[in-house]
């Protein structure tokens, strides 16, 4: 049998079935959280009972969101948790920030800004060790590419700006977002995170790309530099 794979017991039969209906008939709406967990782990197990496992899941990481946006170490520790299981609940994730994505692309992020910290704190608020993105934008400020520049450790990420304006350059950027994250859930800039936005934004500047913000995402929400006055 493959992961986790079992007969289904009595009890379970039409459980499955009876789940999809529900859900097709009315969507999320009167499903809990490991219900609809229960339905994205269908695609990876096609026998036996998942609600333990679903029930587990949301216990360890606390809401369907935050499952989905586990890495996959943190995954593998649950028990139960093979690597079947972690793809379909990547596969949920992806969507989730493509569809996000979609919502910023060819647009002047500047106007559509709610969409943007939905975005950035979607892909970046769960991650247990510092990331630094940028996101680069044109001269209409519609978003070119959004990139991982550097993956740190759980309270510190290198920082080069040379290679973050270099990279500009090669994209043929002409203004900036800059996001981490804290994994620590406090997004209260640091010194440092005050100290490398400045050389950021002076190396940039020399070469007449904008930086239009700074934003520091965690679990309890997001800091903007320039609404902070720091920018």
């Amino acid at each position: 049998m493959s992961e986790g794979e079992q007969v289904d017991a009595p009890h379970c039969l039409g459980h499955r079935e009876r789940l999809r209906a529900r859900f097709l008939k009315a969507g999320t709406d009167g499903l809990a959280d490991y219900e609809l967990l229960e339905l994205v782990l269908f695609g990876g197990r096609p026998r036996g009972d998942l609600k333990p496992l679903a029930k587990l899941l949301i216990q360890t990481f606390g809401s369907f969101a935050e499952v989905i946006s586990a890495e996959p170490e943190r995954l593998r520790a649950v028990a139960g948790v093979g690597e079947s299981t972690i793809a379909s609940l990547k596969v949920v994730q992806a969507a989730a920030l493509e569809l996000l994505r979609a919502r910023i692309m060819s647009r002047d992020v500047l106007s559509s800004w709610q969409a943007v910290l939905e975005y950035c704190q979607a892909r970046m608020a769960s991650s247990t060790v510092e990331h630094f993105r940028v996101l680069f934008l044109d001269r209409k400020n519609a978003l070119i590419a959004d990139e991982q520049q550097q993956r740190g450790t759980v309270d510190h990420t290198p920082v080069y700006p040379r290679e973050v304006v270099k990279r500009a350059l090669d994209l043929g950027a002409t203004a900036l977002i800059l996001v981490h994250n804290h994994p620590s859930g406090d997004p209260t800039p640091s010194r440092s995170d005050i100290e490398i936005t400045r050389q950021v934004v002076e190396a940039a500047r020399s070469l007449g790309i904008s930086v239009h913000d700074h934003v520091v995402v965690g679990r309890r929400g997001q800091a903007s530099f320039k609404s902070l006055g720091l920018l």
